[in-house]
């Protein structure tokens, strides 16, 4: 913000007190453009507007809508380098992260299979999305793990509302690229023998077939 310069035609007593209110304004303007940037988005969505919660809630459902998985996880006093580390981490396994006002969140779980988690929304929340389940629960488990002010609270796929338990041990799981890789290995051997069985079918049916008409020539 800027501020209009003291005039130079006050008197030293009342330029003294323009001065010290202008100051006090700089000093204000500061401390709110620092706590701003410290703030996660959860603290700012406090702030939004009916229109901008309206369009929250539009953009999470969207995202509920091919989601497979939701994992929620209480963030409280974790440092904004950690938030934004593990923001990184989920965007990179293609999880939709973000902190959420937990009426919000309700509103867009609403009459979805996700319904269930409404009852755990409780405190400061982050909400992990996404198509993939055990993806989205080792990333925030992986991240609880190191991080004791992460609390993983609860889950849920289609349905079913998930423990903490259950998060882990879904976390422990192979991953959709660990599995396809292992499907491949062990699909390997029988498909090569599959083939070969291929190839060899035609062969003992003309072989078959030159038997019984060496037979019938023969009788």
């Amino acid at each position: 913000m800027a501020y209009p310069k003291t005039g130079t035609n006050l008197s030293p007593d009342l330029r003294s007190l323009v001065r010290s209110i202008e100051t006090k304004h700089q000093r204000h303007d500061s401390l709110k453009l620092r706590v701003n940037t410290l703030l996660t988005d959860g603290e700012r969505i406090l702030s939004l507007n009916r229109e901008e919660k309206k369009a929250v809630v539009t953009e999470v459902s969207a995202e509920l809508a091919k989601a497979q998985a939701v994992i929620v996880a209480e963030y409280r006093g974790l440092g904004v380098g950690h938030m934004t580390q593990l923001r990184a981490k989920a965007r990179q396994s293609g999880i939709y992260f973000r902190v959420l006002k937990n009426s919000l969140a309700r509103r867009a779980v609403a009459d979805t299979p996700f319904s269930g988690l409404s009852g755990h929304m409780v405190g400061p929340l982050v909400y992990g999305i996404g198509s993939d389940p055990i993806a989205a629960a080792k990333v925030l488990y992986e991240f609880a793990k190191s991080n004791d002010k992460f609390v993983i609270k609860a889950g849920s796929m289609a349905n079913l509302v998930m423990s903490t338990k259950d998060i882990a041990n879904l976390a422990t799981l192979p991953s959709r690229e660990e599995l396809l890789s292992q499907l491949l290995g062990t699909m390997q051997a029988p498909i090569v023998k599959f083939v070969r069985t291929l190839n060899e079918v035609p062969t003992k049916f003309v072989r078959g077939v030159a038997a019984v008409r060496d037979q019938k020539q023969a009788a």
